[in-house]
């Protein structure tokens, strides 16, 4: 049976990849960021996960107004990098685990979630600067991703309790699936951060780490959190982190935490970073 071994969360700060597609990841502004990656890379290189799926959100490359899901699986066989706006990052082109990812939807749309099936999609800096912490830069990424997409762009984003039971049924889904494989799932986003208006650049460490801290010993207290206390104590695009709680609700009710990287700033945004394992 397929399994799900481990769950991580990531900043996807674009200027993260920037930084490591120019060659800049050893400057002393940018090497503290890279650093607390270091355990994730062993990590990854030790565990040597067949598919990763991937939660993170859109930034109008894939979607735009026209058509915003609040939840997307990607089903396809491989997906392009986007061009958002500079030309596509060079990095490998995203092969998919479409039996997997057909599998997922079928499970959660039969388990009463709405899931989006989206059979072709580039992928942008959300996904990649990941796969990129993770992986390093390499000719071609060493597993299969199943690309989960969540609205946090516009309102209403879904709750963190919704995000929370997503993550419940596609744990369900992966452990129906009969092939033997070991899975990951990622949250991505975050942390606190605001792009615009009079509170641009603001960062939050205290309630930043308190997340943190409740990811693992108290998930419960951000389940039910609403919408608006992100807004207020981690800015507008703080409500990346909901995304998290998909990939918590994946791994169940008791996890280990292996480590931990928190970093301010990397452009104008908290890093922030976890390892976990769930606990039998």
């Amino acid at each position: 049976m397929a399994r799900i071994t481990a769950g991580i969360t990531t900043s996807h700060i674009p200027a993260v990849g920037a930084a490591l597609d120019n060659g800049k990841a050893d400057e002393p502004y940018w090497q503290p960021v890279f650093a607390g990656y270091e355990f994730a890379r062993a990590y990854e290189r030790d565990t040597k996960p067949d598919v990763v799926i991937l939660v993170y959100n859109d930034h109008a490359s894939a979607f735009d107004m026209t058509f915003i899901p609040t939840f997307a699986i990607g089903c396809a066989e491989s997906f392009p990098i986007a061009d958002e706006g500079w030309g596509p990052r060079p990095v490998p082109e995203v092969q998919g685990h479409a039996d997997l990812a057909w599998h997922i939807a079928q499970s959660c749309i039969l388990d009463e979630f709405d899931m989006t099936i989206i059979n072709a999609m580039a992928v942008d800096h959300g996904l990649t600067v990941p796969m990129s912490l993770m992986f390093g830069q390499v000719d071609a990424w060493p597993v299969k991703v199943v690309p989960i997409a969540v609205n946090v762009v516009t309102y209403p984003p879904p709750s963190g309790n919704r995000c929370w039971l997503l993550g419940e049924a596609i744990a369900r889904a992966v452990a129906s699936y009969p092939e033997d494989l070991n899975v990951q799932i990622w949250g991505t986003g975050g942390m606190s951060h605001q792009l615009q208006g009079p509170r641009a650049g603001l960062i939050n460490k205290a309630w930043d780490t308190a997340f943190l801290d409740k990811l693992t010993a108290d998930p419960e207290a951000l389940r039910h959190m609403p919408h608006i206390d992100y807004l207020r104590e981690a800015g507008s695009e703080g409500i990346e982190l909901v995304m998290w709680l998909i990939m918590r609700g994946a791994l169940g009710p008791e996890v280990r935490e292996l480590h931990r990287h928190y970093h301010v700033p990397a452009s104008n945004t908290a890093v922030g970073h976890i390892v976990l394992e769930p606990l039998p």
